[in-house]
């Protein structure tokens, strides 16, 4: 009976070191660096953005994208030794498509919000912005506190999905509130006067006004908000964020991200570029 008992230890004992065996074979299999492993064995980086956010991204005439997110873009392609290709799509889906495996990375305007953060990870900020109101509405260009704006009589456009729309949301609770799928729509509607005002990202607002220099437009940036705009990447692979942390650190250190910011940042040659 006892060597039975000892027999029956002996076969679980076993038993339990094949599965943890196994198992551990499993993991090893595994790839520590799966996304990053998933581009270099493809040749390409898949850059999700919206496409449509200037100075940041924007789409060309002739359906060129361009920008500084595009140019950052060009810059970590480069450096992983592999294709760009950009995937221009509305900005509410650009989370979706990154956790989906769709996309590689997300370079849009992107502010790293403590929600976002909980889902994917997050690299810089390379950016820091702040919100402002584009608009034609005198007594809005001249606001100098909320109370000014927070009216049912202000119509305010934002983009779905970002951070401007929970501001709007947030410290603009009885102004009415509109989305818009890009900021190509959201412009329109101040344009044609469907709307009071746009909220949306400082650089977004003044590089409408250098646009359509005779429509008498306004910006005026608030006071209210700290925009870290970041690189998303996916929660699943450390060695991806620790590359990418290292390059942009390579790129503020070396001067490389000023040069790009001091080019796009301010009007040129491009702005006759867009559509």
């Amino acid at each position: 009976m006892k060597t039975a008992k000892v027999m029956i230890s002996l076969l679980l004992a076993l038993t339990l070191f094949f599965v943890f065996s196994n198992t551990s074979a499993e993991n090893l299999k595994q790839p520590a660096a799966p996304v990053l492993d998933r581009i270099l064995k493809k040749g390409e980086l898949v850059v999700g953005t919206a496409g449509s956010m200037p100075p940041l991204n924007m789409t060309t005439k002739q359906g060129e994208i361009i920008g500084l997110e595009a140019e950052l873009a060009g810059a970590i392609a480069a450096g992983m030794g592999v294709k760009l290709r950009m995937e221009a799509m509305p900005f509410s889906k650009l989370l979706g498509a990154l956790e989906a495996g769709k996309i590689d990375m997300i370079l849009s305007g992107m502010t790293m919000t403590p929600g976002r953060n909980l889902k994917v990870a997050f690299v810089g900020p390379y950016y820091i912005s702040g919100k402002a109101f584009l608009t034609k509405n005198k007594k809005i260009a001249s606001a100098s506190h909320t109370s000014d704006i927070n009216s049912p009589d202000n119509t305010l456009v934002a983009l779905e999905g970002s951070t401007s729309q929970h501001f709007v949301e947030g410290v603009l609770p009885k102004s009415k509130l509109v989305t818009a799928q890009n900021y190509d729509e959201a412009v329109n509607m101040v344009l044609e006067d469907k709307v009071t005002a746009m909220v949306a990202d400082y650089p977004i607002c003044v590089v409408s006004v250098f646009r359509y220099p005779d429509k008498g437009l306004a910006s005026i940036i608030t006071p209210f908000t700290y925009e870290p705009i970041g690189i998303a990447l996916p929660p699943n692979d450390p060695l991806l964020v620790n590359w990418m942390e290292n390059f942009l650190h390579t790129l503020e250190d070396s001067g490389e991200l000023k040069k790009l910011m001091d080019h796009w940042l301010k009007p040129g040659p491009w702005l006759k570029e867009l559509k």
